[in-house]
């Protein structure tokens, strides 16, 4: 598959993909910046690493401002995020792969724990679709 190609189908996907399935984009996208930024802070390009914590911030902020403060676990959710955030400019000053750890470690949590609600989903909408 070509350059070309491979970027359409990336388009694509993001341009069909459902709230909660952009949801999932975002936090898979966060965890590979900051596995990027710890590689890059043990080879000692500390201007790459600065572009992948940027990254991962910018995703955080992103999934900060989507979030529905109507919704009660919304207010629970935003410090995480917040204090994610704060972890990530830390690690960038710092250069601490210790700091990066923590906040892989909880946005995998928050990865895998979206997953699990996008696949309760998907069974609920299936089982209720063969009950029609």
């Amino acid at each position: 598959m070509s350059t070309k190609q491979y970027q359409a189908y990336k388009n694509n996907a993001v341009n069909t993909a459902s709230g909660g399935e952009l949801t999932l984009m975002l936090y898979n996208g966060c965890i590979k910046f900051i596995k990027h930024a710890s590689r890059n802070i043990e080879n000692n390009d500390f201007e790459q690493k600065n572009t992948n914590i940027q990254k991962a911030q910018n995703i955080i902020q992103e999934l900060m401002i989507t979030l529905d403060q109507k919704v009660e676990i919304s207010q629970q959710i935003l410090p995480l995020y917040e204090y994610m955030h704060f972890q990530l400019k830390e690690a960038n000053i710092k250069n601490d792969p210790a700091i990066l750890q923590e906040v892989l470690d909880l946005t995998v949590d928050f990865r895998d724990t979206w997953k699990q609600v996008l696949q309760k989903s998907r069974q609920t909408t299936y089982t209720q679709g063969a009950q029609v």
